[in-house]
């Protein structure tokens, strides 16, 4: 039984799909070892999620004679497996993306070529589209190479283990994992000098029984061993799209697909100032730099705060969604003017369309059909989209699921948001949502004032407001509706 709205989701793949996906060859051959760059010998390493099966990208390192280090980011060559227009490849447009649901994934590709052909798994040669660069100490990048390459992982890592050697300088590969740790701290401060926004939120876990039932809630918070995948992979992004993209005066460049961020609405970011101007803060409007640097101040300075969560998710909300286009106009939120995703084609078909782009003009190929390659980022954004909508919509049953045995039980809150049917509270234990309706507040008649975010009483003079402390009690939960109600405490 599906335990979630299902948004279309393709849960199964078709029979044809399968079949195809059995028929692909497994073996590297000769043939395909030659015409690629080897890195077999180069110490290469992944790190991804503990519960993760389907490895996208590696890392690889090595001290050159000159001081300097050639540093490799290997991509799993999804393109050379899923060929154009056969049946897993239109089954992968249709679907977009995989989709990471609380309790289960609804992949892109067949286990088949996820899990095991296109997968880094360590100890066995795989088939990569690599981005290599020479980079100084400085974490400056003096030459970069593009292009197809064999590699063989020498370990797979969780985030845990190699956040472990870099918070005591040891175990397996300790040496090359504090090297990728203090060049990605370079170039993530580099980054943030530059004007890139920092939005890292926690993210809402649950522990699942084999019911699939949840048993408790945890949060999970991004750390060190994040950060070095993270910069890597933007950076691979970053020249992937310049190397396409960036063009002498006076030249065209060749169609391509990237991931762009316009910059925020005036009118949201003006709302959301005002906002936060109750709790005490103010960001800058002024310029790009200016709303980045003060943004990222405030989202320190809110850190462990009770208002926390609710800045953040508006701070979220004010911005403009990225998508993909072939029309570049940079990416706001990152600060770069060339952007793309290349890093993850096991889980994102722009990933694959960026893969095979790269791959034609590389060996001189004319540009590809624009309006043709604007549909298909069209179609990726929104299949983006319903993937962001079923990932929160599950997360949302998972929760009303976690209370429901809890009616009558009290917890602490935060009013995260107003509207004339009441208010919504955020429990502070688990950052389940929901609302005390203005029909269970029978104490007074409450008016609702929009421009001020808050209720107040029309006798007592009792006033809710965002931000505002409360505990509640669990009133009445609709698993069916996601959605739960409360009443003051």
């Amino acid at each position: 039984m599906r335990s979630w709205p299902n948004f279309e989701l393709p849960y199964k793949f078709s029979e044809n799909v399968l079949k195809q996906a059995e028929t692909v060859p497994g073996e590297i051959t000769f043939e395909d070892i030659k015409s690629r760059r080897d890195f077999r010998e180069t110490t290469t390493f992944t790190i991804d999620p503990g519960d993760a099966k389907d490895f996208d990208d590696a890392l690889s390192i090595k001290k050159l004679e000159n001081g300097n280090w050639e540093i490799g980011v290997h991509i799993a060559d999804v393109s050379h497996y899923v060929r154009p227009f056969s049946e897993i490849d239109k089954e992968a447009y249709a679907r977009g993306t995989s989709v990471y649901l609380v309790d289960r994934v609804v992949p892109m590709l067949p286990e088949r070529l996820s899990n095991d052909l296109c997968s880094l798994k360590p100890n066995v040669d795989r088939l990569t589209f690599s981005a290599v660069f020479e980079m100084n100490e400085k974490s400056e990048v003096l030459t970069q190479w593009f292009g197809r390459t064999v590699i063989h992982s020498d370990r797979r890592f969780s985030y845990e283990e190699a956040q472990q050697v870099i918070e005591t300088g040891e175990g397996d590969l300790s040496a090359e994992i504090l090297q990728f740790h203090k060049m990605a701290t370079i170039l993530r401060n580099e980054r943030f000098k530059r004007g890139s926004f920092s939005f890292e939120r926690e993210e809402v876990k649950f522990y699942i029984d084999e019911h699939g039932k949840p048993t408790g809630v945890y949060f999970k918070e991004a750390k060190e061993s994040n950060w070095l995948i993270e910069e890597f992979m933007l950076l691979a992004n970053q020249k992937v799209a310049e190397r396409i993209g960036k063009v002498k005066q006076g030249q065209k460049a060749k169609t391509f697909v990237y991931r762009i961020h316009d910059r925020p609405n005036v009118e949201k970011l003006i709302n959301f100032s005002n906002f936060i101007h109750t709790f005490g803060y103010s960001v800058k409007t002024a310029s790009h730099k200016s709303i980045a640097d003060s943004m990222n101040k405030l989202l320190t300075e809110i850190k462990g705060k009770n208002e926390q969560y609710i800045i953040e998710s508006l701070a979220i909300r004010t911005m403009a969604k990225a998508k993909y286009s072939t029309q570049n106009i940079g990416h706001y939120g990152l600060s770069f003017e060339h952007y793309t995703h290349f890093t993850s084609p096991i889980r994102r078909y722009p990933d694959l369309m960026v893969h095979r782009l790269l791959d034609l003009y590389l060996h001189n190929e004319p540009s590809q059909n624009q309006p043709t390659v604007e549909t298909m980022c069209v179609q990726s954004s929104m299949m983006e989209d319903r993937a962001v909508k079923a990932e929160r919509a599950s997360v949302k049953y998972k929760q009303v699921e976690f209370l429901q045995d809890k009616i009558g039980q009290k917890f602490e809150g935060i009013i995260s948001g107003i509207s004339e049917w009441g208010f919504y509270v955020e429990l502070t234990d688990n950052h389940c949502e929901g609302m005390v309706p203005m029909r269970d507040m029978d104490d007074d008649f409450y008016e609702y004032d929009e421009k001020n975010y808050c209720l107040t009483g029309a006798h007592t003079r009792r006033r809710f407001v965002i931000g505002q402390k409360v505990r509640i009690e669990i009133l009445r939960t609709n698993l069916a509706k996601r959605q739960m109600d409360f009443k003051l405490a």
